[in-house]
């Protein structure tokens, strides 16, 4: 059995952050009926190029292990079924702008009414205030906004974003994560809570150490490129050929490093000798080991880092970070019904969770979840659920 075996989701939401949490929880075991406008869809099955037989791959890549319903809110009939479905799930989570929800009838205190059990979850741009209303928010904005684009790129450069909606990725974990504690407690108390997380929080919370050196200390922080505004080395470094990324975390790995490139004597210097004395002198230091370092290229310091255990790396593209989990027996990539899909990110036992859906189609489950849908009798309703587990 899977954790979250026998938990219904009806994810009203759209995009990236609720769509992930949703897909989440469907890893877990939950059955996810994902609720889409009949006109598109999901915006992002219209995210292309690249596409995968006619599908967006960006789609693919956020609703494995759902089913999918296209249902109208702004017809009457449509919107009897999706109260319906709310009244039946254990969890709904939804992305419309704050105060939406209430006036289609889908507010928390209709619904607790009728299922007094059922986890809410309301993903939002601003979060749900009067100085928030009327704000939209995509990933890019946030990342603006919020402050992580102030520390993305190299110092005499612009701004930059991350390469992936990093805000997005960790609005959606941290929906999973409320979304579980509430079912949790359900179990001892039998009522439902309400999750809300938006996306200035997670840009906020992807700030980690930058965060908390403005609020303890009142220092802002600034772009760096790839260098640690509190750690050295933590950077990349020229090799012969290619960049090497080497992080040393305590001054035992430093040590270790030191002698790995024949500079032994380099921690006796009062420039490195604590991590603090580091950061102040971080160009003399790349200098010193860059002196070595283009010496040889990366593949051989590698080997010789590695051996001294000294964490470092190069800078692999997408499909060399694949084929490195693959060779490492992480099985990051699975083919379902003839369709490669990203594996869910975790291990239960030692086992990942199963793939039991590819990505549905528009409508794909329609037909059988307004047969159930309708049906009124509980006893009925247990028998024609569809059971996956």
């Amino acid at each position: 059995m899977a954790p979250l075996a026998g938990i219904l989701v009806a994810d009203f939401s759209r995009v990236l952050a609720g769509p992930l949490a949703a897909m989440l929880l469907g890893d877990l075991g939950a059955d996810v009926i994902k609720v889409e406008r009949p006109d598109g869809g999901d915006d992002t099955r219209a995210w292309g190029p690249p596409w995968r037989d006619g599908v967006s791959t960006y789609y693919l890549g956020l609703n494995r292990n759902k089913r999918s319903i296209a249902l109208d809110l702004k017809d009457a009939g449509d919107l009897e079924l999706a109260r319906e479905l709310a009244t039946r799930a254990d969890v709904l989570i939804e992305s419309f702008r704050p105060g939406l929800i209430g006036e289609l009838g889908l507010g928390l205190e209709t619904l607790r009414e009728r299922n007094p059990g059922l986890v809410t979850c309301s993903v939002t741009a601003f979060g749900s205030g009067e100085a928030a209303a009327g704000l939209p928010g995509y990933d890019f904005l946030l990342q603006a906004m919020g402050g992580l684009m102030s520390v993305t790129g190299e110092p005499d450069g612009e701004p930059l974003k991350a390469g992936t909606a990093v805000v997005d990725l960790v609005c959606g974990l941290l929906a999973a994560n409320g979304i579980q504690a509430a079912l949790l407690e359900r179990a001892a108390t039998g009522v439902g809570r309400h999750v809300e997380v938006s996306l200035m929080d997670s840009a906020l919370t992807t700030l980690l150490n930058q965060g908390s050196a403005w609020v303890a200390a009142g220092v802002t922080g600034r772009r760096r490129g790839n260098r640690h505004p509190s750690i050295v080395p933590y950077e990349t470094y020229a090799t012969a050929d290619r960049p090497l990324a080497i992080a040393v975390g305590n001054e035992r790995i430093f040590a270790r490093l030191c002698d790995a490139l024949g500079l032994a004597d380099l921690p006796g210097d009062e420039r490195f000798a604590t991590n603090a004395a580091r950061v102040e002198h971080a160009d003399a230091l790349m200098e010193a080991f860059e002196a070595v370092l283009r010496t040889r290229p990366a593949a051989e310091w590698l080997e010789v880092l590695r051996a001294a255990k000294v964490p470092a790396g190069p800078i692999n593209g997408v499909d060399e970070a694949f084929a490195l989990a693959s060779e490492l027996g992480m099985e990051p990539v699975a083919e379902v019904d003839g369709l490669p899909l990203v594996t869910p990110p975790l291990r239960i036992d030692g086992e990942r969770p199963a793939i039991r859906r590819v990505p549905p189609g528009l409508d794909q489950h329609g037909d059988e979840l307004r047969h159930w849908l309708h049906v009124r009798d509980d006893a009925a309703v247990v028998e024609e659920r569809v059971d996956e587990h």
